[in-house]
């Protein structure tokens, strides 16, 4: 196999083979910029580069060996089964996490044997895509009859929707983030991951933010209501981070940036709406996530199945350790939840 790293000069080369923001060269430079370990490479045949990916190294804690990530990457086929051997060994992997970004079809795309089905998914299976290619007007017509309605009131409400990119409007979408992680009680990222990716993204036009402000009546003060940090790669925008206030929710804020998003995207000649993941079909109705669930869904877009979550394993008992370790530390999490509630 003519396996080999990427280099800098390769970047552009690079980038025209993968299919995600999360594997594009400059994602990798955010990587790197929080103190991962990234390594990017590429399979060459008769010395033409035909398949790229980039992965995290993860340190097992209390141990010498790693896990590595690779997200959003091509097939987990037997070359790339073969790749990654070959870097697991050189760089002292138990065993590497892949998440492709490839459809889930009949017949199903043929996933190499040594990956296993892995019990610990980071992204979602499902996902809501839009398609930006319509005239406004279509694309409104394919969209819930609530969430029109909703989008047509906070316009009707005053409600403001900017494209900022100034420090200023970071703060507030920090805020209303951190806001958003507490009342929900989910974990976000943490303060230093929002800078990185906004100052190494948003200087190389690949990152926007989109706030909602509304004035109330009687009121001199605009209120920032929701704000979404918005990205770009290719033919496709992405909505990977957000945050909202309690306040003022019957003006339905959400509703009219999401609706501006779509808008964004078509001015900047984009062709997808990638709204970052989405509940199975048969999701119980009680699940927590059903609320954002049931906001993505009226807006019209694809509901798609990726092949999902595969692990490829190079030492046994040191995975399966590392997989119970984590299934009770989650437990764990759950129950403390549980008895503080």
């Amino acid at each position: 196999m003519d396996l080999r790293k990427i280099t800098n000069a390769q970047k552009s080369e690079y980038n025209k083979l993968v299919t995600h923001v999360s594997q594009s060269y400059e994602w990798g430079e955010f990587r790197k910029s929080l103190g991962l370990t990234l390594l990017r490479y590429g399979i060459f045949k008769k010395d033409k580069l035909t398949t790229v990916f980039q992965l995290t190294l993860h340190k097992i804690p209390l141990t010498k060996q790693f896990v590595g990530y690779l997200p959003k990457g091509p097939l987990p086929d037997k070359e790339l089964a073969q790749a990654l051997e070959i870097i697991g060994k050189e760089h002292s992997c138990a065993f590497i996490k892949v998440e492709p970004d490839i459809l889930a079809k009949t017949p199903p795309s043929p996933v190499y044997p040594a990956f296993l089905s892995s019990p610990k998914p980071l992204f979602t299976k499902y996902n809501y895509i839009l398609d930006l290619t319509p005239a406004t007007e279509e694309l409104l017509k394919k969209m819930h009859q609530k969430t029109r309605y909703n989008i047509k009131l906070a316009q009707k409400k005053g409600v403001v929707v900017e494209e900022r990119t100034d420090d200023k409007a970071f703060e507030i979408y920090l805020k209303l983030y951190f806001e958003t992680t507490q009342r929900q009680n989910y974990h976000g990222h943490n303060t230093n991951y929002h800078q990185k990716v906004w100052q190494i993204l948003k200087k190389i036009g690949m990152a926007r933010l989109l706030i909602a402000f509304y004035k109330p009546p009687n009121s001199k003060t605009r209120i920032p209501l929701s704000a979404w940090m918005l990205l770009n790669f290719k033919d496709t925008l992405y909505y990977p981070y957000g945050g909202s206030s309690l306040k003022h929710k019957e003006v339905m804020a959400n509703n009219l940036v999401a609706w501006e998003a779509i808008r964004l995207g078509k001015k900047m000649g984009l062709k997808k709406f990638d709204m970052w993941g989405a509940l199975p079909p048969d999701a119980p109705l009680n699940h927590p996530w059903q609320g954002f669930n049931k906001f993505k869904a009226g807006f019209g877009g694809e509901l798609v199945e990726y092949l999902g979550t595969y692990d490829l394993i190079f030492i046994d008992f040191l995975y399966w350790a590392f997989t119970t370790v984590d299934k009770l530390t989650s437990l764990k999490v759950f129950l403390l939840r549980l008895l503080h509630k």
